[in-house]
């Protein structure tokens, strides 16, 4: 079970964009997620007048390492880590270690 998943509000840990907040947009793989606002490059691109495209810099998102970024709990308005508990059913969930909160998502 991944316990940071895709639309989830995360707050960057180290880095560069230290301090900010973002919502996952999308996972690239097992380590890496594409945050919104954080990580942005700037990038060359050439026009394509095939494909309608103008040339210029463009700012792009690019994916942070997922062990720089912690779940945000809007409880303590801080970043927290995530466990996984088991329900009676046998659902898994997630839920914040600080408080043991569910994860909302």
């Amino acid at each position: 079970m991944e316990k940071i998943r895709k639309g989830d509000d995360v707050i960057v840990i180290a880095g560069r964009d230290k301090g900010k907040r973002g919502t996952v947009s999308a996972r690239i793989d097992a380590g890496h997620l594409l945050v919104d606002g954080v990580n942005i490059v700037k990038k060359h691109a050439r026009p394509n007048p095939m494909k309608g495209e103008t040339g210029g810099i463009v700012d792009k998102t690019m994916p942070i390492d997922q062990s720089n970024v912690m779940l945000f709990n809007p409880a303590t308005g801080k970043g927290d880590r995530v466990g996984i508990k088991v329900l009676e059913d046998g659902t898994k969930v997630r839920v914040f270690r600080s408080n043991g909160e569910q994860v909302k998502a």
